[in-house]
């Protein structure tokens, strides 16, 4: 049961949608008129206010603002008899949670207060995730205390101030570029420029030109000689991504760049010099392309003299709880909002979920869910609804008619899916000792998932 306050001047919709509601077991009260709504809320205390834009006096828009100040966790649904554009935009804008047209779909509105309650209750059971300082988070920090990262971070560390060619693999937004970034950053030149060429994005006519230059005349619309990428990543770094989309001829010619570290412009007939320190990445098994004669063996093993393997999301999912918080406090910022709570459902939503767009898909999920979270928790009604479906998700801890072994028990399996199942962590949120925690896995019957990071009972 959930309490909910109804301000409208239309009685008889007042009425009707209070008797429905205390039908469904809900405490409803009513008021006609924003002053009498606002005075009502603050003795009544509702989960959910049901506001109408248009009456007497104080309209419903004019009134949000003071509701969302002075009631800030409860969500409010805007109804109206009026729809149009200018006051939907108006009402999201002011903080609404909801917007119903009348006259109301009966069930639209159970869905919309069904929502809101769960939002009102994720918000009180919300993992803070985002600090102050961490909301003004800039620059190509990449974050992760997983094994996996660890030995990117141990990588780049040792071969970041060596003078050799760097080969990033791994899946399409698992992080690459950021890679050859923090290489060139505590690199020997991090002066110089980071210049990166999309091989898959261009023609091969106009791949040359854009690595290589052109002369002037060289070709139809070349009134000018025009350098290329090369040339304005002297004295930094060239990042060739997607290497493997380059055609035979485009691989001949970085293979003398790399070699002979010298290149012909197109159209040129002297030969120009370079030191930019080549990085390229792929997001395919370059070495299964020389086997089928589609890239150079000798270009391959140019490229790779380092190679750095970068992980997939799903294998290092315990590094979620950093992702996240590094993620939004750049979106917040980007947005100008103040999101910084995820519902213990959405976190559990994210551990269950495979990630085939890895971090860029996370990012982009996250910036969705910013962009159209109400307030500052992300829920799992910001969520796609297939991912939500996937989680396996246990009992609420909210239920009041658990008992305190159930409640302990939930919360335990909450905190270890949080952390994805890294017992030191969990010990450190829990307020528990390792034995401790052993023994209510041992006694609640916790079964870590097969999926889950590798973790040591006894590690970090």
């Amino acid at each position: 049961m959930s309490k909910i306050l109804i301000v409208d001047d239309d009685i008889a919709s007042c009425r009707t949608l209070q008797l429905h509601f205390r039908a469904a077991g809900h405490d409803v009260e009513m008021a006609h008129d924003a002053v009498n709504g606002l005075a009502m809320a603050e003795s009544f205390g509702p989960a959910v206010i049901i506001l109408d834009i248009r009456m007497p006096g104080q309209s419903g828009l004019q009134a949000l603002p003071d509701f969302k100040t002075r009631f800030p966790q409860t969500p409010v649904i805007m109804i109206t008899a009026f729809d149009d554009m200018d006051s939907t935009i108006t009402a999201m804008q002011r903080g609404a949670d909801d917007y119903i047209t009348k006259p109301i779909d009966i069930t639209e509105m159970d869905q919309a207060v069904e929502r809101a309650i769960k939002r009102r209750q994720s918000n009180g059971l919300g993992l803070q995730l985002v600090s102050p300082d961490q909301a003004s988070s800039r620059g190509y920090a990449m974050v992760g205390n997983s094994r996996p990262m660890k030995e990117v971070f141990k990588a780049i560390g040792l071969i970041a101030r060596k003078p050799v060619t760097v080969l990033i693999t791994g899946a399409s937004g698992t992080g690459k570029e950021l890679v050859a970034r923090n290489i060139h950053r505590v690199g020997p030149t991090p002066e110089g420029p980071f210049v990166a060429v999309n091989c898959a994005a261009l023609v091969e006519t106009l791949l040359e030109s854009d690595m290589f230059g052109h002369e002037k005349g060289a070709f139809t619309g070349a009134v000018s000689s025009q350098p290329g990428k090369f040339a304005l990543a002297q004295d930094g770094t060239i990042f060739l991504d997607e290497v493997g989309e380059l055609s035979p001829n485009i691989q001949a010619k970085l293979l003398r760049v790399v070699q002979e570290r010298e290149y012909l412009s197109v159209g040129g007939k002297q030969a120009k010099q370079t030191n930019a320190r080549i990085m390229s990445a792929c997001n395919v098994n370059l070495k299964e392309l020389v086997d089928q004669g589609r890239f150079r063996e000798d270009l391959y093993y140019r490229l790779q003299v380092v190679n750095i393997q970068m992980p997939a999301l799903k294998d290092h999912l315990e590094d979620l709880p950093l992702l996240i918080p590094h993620l939004l406090g750049r979106i917040n910022r980007d947005f100008h909002k103040n999101v910084s709570t995820i519902s213990i459902e959405v976190m559990e939503a994210f551990y269950a979920y495979d990630w085939p767009g890895n971090i860029r898909e996370l990012e982009n999920l996250l910036m969705k869910a910013v962009a159209m979270s109400p307030g500052e928790t992300i829920t799992p009604d910001l969520l796609p609804v297939e991912l939500v479906k996937q989680a396996p998700l246990p009992t609420p801890i909210f239920d009041v008619q658990m008992s305190l072994q159930e409640i302990e028990k939930a919360h335990v399996l909450r905190v270890l899916l949080h952390t994805g199942w890294h017992r030191g962590r969990a010990c450190e949120i829990l307020g528990t000792s390792r034995p401790r925690l052993r023994r209510l896995i041992n006694q609640y019957g916790l079964e870590e998932p097969n999926d889950a990071p590798s973790m040591d009972s006894d590690s970090g």
